[in-house]
């Protein structure tokens, strides 16, 4: 940074984006060979080398930021910005999903009997785990602002104790889930209302476990000293996440599980 003549941050080659494209080409292709095939040598491949990928390149993104310096007040603007329109476009994924659903449940077919849910299909009780999911998401958004206001005063043991809580709550709810999957009467198969049902639930169950595992790096850090009351946008970016599935399972909530049923 001595040498530098401004305040951005001009990134060192770096293998990672080409082993995480090569990760998603085997993920992808795995997928249609499990499917297929039933075999799932290319899928592990693919999930073996996304791992290594996201464990060295979110080393090297740390150290950029934590020890080197490089995430200087510009820099870290511009990745403010990149994670507001990355969540954006989040927003435009789920919407998709919205979408299709009000599509098919405002005017049901003659295919459907003209009438939503179809006939045949006995939907869940949204006042038995859907609504114990939504008390366990609303409580982990309070935790993780009860963490982003820990780390904004410096309270370094209350930090590690709400971010531990929120990581509980989240695998607890994915737990849940993945009971209530196994519980259904009806599959992906069942028509426009499975397939709408399981893909946008599922994918929110993938937030997640993806917001999760973002929480769980940032639990790491806060444990090593990574985040100080000034500087903690890694800790931010994951509150924001977790905040933007906490809005969209109150959407699927209310829309697929007590209206929809």
């Amino acid at each position: 940074m001595a040498h530098q003549a401004h305040a951005f941050h001009m990134v060192n080659p770096s293998p990672w984006p080409l082993t995480g494209a090569i990760a998603a080409l085997l993920l992808t292709s795995g997928l249609a060979m499990w499917f297929h095939f039933s075999t799932t040598t290319l899928i592990n491949a693919g999930l073996l080398i996304m791992l290594l990928t996201m464990i060295q390149w979110w080393r090297d993104v740390i150290r950029e930021g934590t020890f080197q310096g490089h995430h200087t007040i510009p820099v870290q603007k511009g990745l403010r910005y990149g994670m507001i329109l990355f969540i954006a476009s989040e927003v435009l994924f789920f919407f998709g999903f919205f979408w299709a659903f009000y599509n098919s449940s405002l005017a049901p077919t003659p295919e459907l009997g003209e009438f939503w849910p179809p006939t045949g299909i006995t939907p869940l009780d949204p006042f038995e785990v859907p609504l114990l999911n939504t008390a366990v998401l609303l409580a982990s958004g309070v935790t993780v602002t009860w963490a982003h206001h820990s780390i904004m005063h410096s309270n370094r043991k209350e930090a590690i104790q709400a971010l531990s809580l929120t990581i509980t709550l989240g695998l607890y709810f994915t737990a849940l889930q993945a009971m209530e999957y196994y519980e259904t009467s009806f599959s992906i198969a069942d028509g426009i209302y499975g397939s709408t049902f399981f893909v946008a639930t599922g994918f929110h169950g993938l937030h997640v476990m993806i917001g999760s595992t973002f929480l769980m790096v940032c639990l790491m850090r806060q444990i090593y000293f990574h985040f100080t009351s000034l500087h903690h946008f890694g800790f931010e970016a994951a509150a924001w996440y977790w905040h933007f599935v906490d809005v969209v399972w109150l959407f699927l909530y209310v829309s697929i599980y007590w209206w929809g049923s």
